[in-house]
């Protein structure tokens, strides 16, 4: 088998898919405005904004009166400011003094693409605008808080060299990284706050200031189930406030009954419809460019299946990890999004059953085919518990299934098949 190296340069979205194949997740993605609503509900000093769609939100500036104003396009990636829209419109960040001058920039964001270097060649489609008060920045720092297995629990990341990436600053000056373990039960202290206030550079006042912001945002990391709060920067204003001026905060999907107000934030700009779909079910798929579709349970064997299929001369035309805990309901589900895949030409089933009943695949792939008519060639390769049951549900179906007695061997017939 080829290593992941060696992968990479065969699948064009393999990054997407090392990072499934690591743990299968649900990445929540906030828009820059929905984090700010959320620091702000928890007493974080802020910059104050308001957000707009066009010209018929207007209303909402008429108590909105700043000396001058950050007019930024909404969307799930970085490098706005240097960014273009497709209408030729140039920047979807900008900043003016004249308030007259903030719808006619919000008219010219909205509706159409803003492309930069972090979006779809095509670019991203623009239906919010967050209008904020730009405030003068005297120095910029870093702060955030992430779970950390290697601490079993939450830990305090802070460097006075905010605004900059915070992985070069650790490599070239680690002497401007603090750490700091927190108590998951206590909770962080004053006076470890404090002691990170002063690591920061904050002098006099704001070293009380500054402390209770660190406080303030620990509370939210518990409140709202973060996995990480990252704040860059936290900045010193020249009026003397603490202000988080950009925000990224991750989630646990195990807490998302606990957290549905915002889960139902979720933004899906340029995300698969497919892979949407996937996770309501809690499968895992990432579509790629191949025509051979992959049904299989774990993200290891998943991955060694789209690799031999390569080796076999074929090409996988998705990631999909059904898990350990799938249900018949499940594998239909399944069926349906490879199938809705028009580049899909024959699928391959490769299960090995060790929590998985295949007795529970096979009867989920008996009633797909029947239920949507598959019209593909489909190739099974069953293993482990129950796996005799499952082959003899496979073989009284009457259906046409290819069956295959090891992986080498299922992945051979799957590409002859479209031959």
């Amino acid at each position: 088998m080829t290593s992941l190296a060696q992968l990479s340069r065969v699948y064009p979205k393999l990054l997407a898919v090392r990072k499934a194949a690591v743990v299968a997740s649900r990445q929540l993605n906030l828009l820059e405005y929905q984090s700010k609503k959320l620091l702000e509900q928890s007493g974080v000093a802020i910059q104050a904004f308001r957000v707009l769609e066009g010209r018929k939100d207007e209303d909402v500036l008429k108590d909105f009166n700043v000396n001058e104003y950050v007019v930024k396009a909404q969307i799930l990636a970085g490098g706005r400011g240097k960014g273009h829209f497709d209408n030729g419109f140039k920047g979807g960040v900008h900043i003016t003094k004249d308030r007259s001058k903030v719808i006619p920039l919000v008219e010219k964001m909205v509706g159409a693409k803003l492309i930069t270097k972090q979006t779809p060649k095509d670019g991203i489609l623009v239906k919010s605008v967050m209008v904020a008060d730009s405030i003068n920045i005297v120095r910029e720092t870093y702060l955030s808080i992430v779970m950390d297995r290697e601490h079993n629990g939450p830990v305090l990341i802070a460097s006075p060299a905010g605004g900059m990436d915070i992985e070069a600053v650790a490599e070239e000056t680690p002497e401007k990284i603090k750490t700091v373990p927190i108590s998951i039960l206590a909770g962080i202290s004053r006076a470890q706050a404090e002691d990170v206030a002063r690591f920061l550079e904050f002098k006099g006042p704001l070293v009380q200031t500054a402390a209770t912001e660190i406080e303030k945002l620990y509370s939210l990391f518990q409140k709202v189930d973060c996995t990480q709060i990252e704040i860059n920067p936290l900045a010193e204003t020249d009026d003397g406030r603490v202000i988080s001026v950009d925000a990224k905060l991750n989630f646990d999907d195990n807490a998302e009954f606990r957290q549905k107000d915002i889960f139902a934030m979720e933004v899906h700009e340029d995300t698969d419809p497919k892979e949407i779909e996937a996770s309501k079910y809690n499968l895992n798929y990432i579509a790629m460019e191949g025509n051979i579709g992959c049904l299989v349970n774990g993200a290891g064997l998943a991955m060694a299946t789209m690799d031999i299929i390569k080796l076999n001369g074929g090409a996988p035309a998705n990631f999909l990890d059904v898990g350990g805990n799938v249900k018949e309901d499940q594998v239909l589900k399944a069926f349906q999004i490879l199938t809705s895949d028009q580049n899909v030409k024959a699928i391959l089933v490769n299960v090995f059953g060790g929590i998985v009943n295949c007795a529970t695949i096979a009867n989920g792939i008996v009633n797909a085919t029947k239920v949507i008519g598959l019209r593909v060639p489909l190739v099974v390769r069953l293993e482990g518990t129950n796996v005799n049951a499952a082959k003899k549900i496979l073989q009284e179906s009457g259906l046409k299934i290819e069956s295959a007695q090891d992986l080498d061997e299922a992945a051979k017939k799957a590409v002859q098949a479209i031959s």
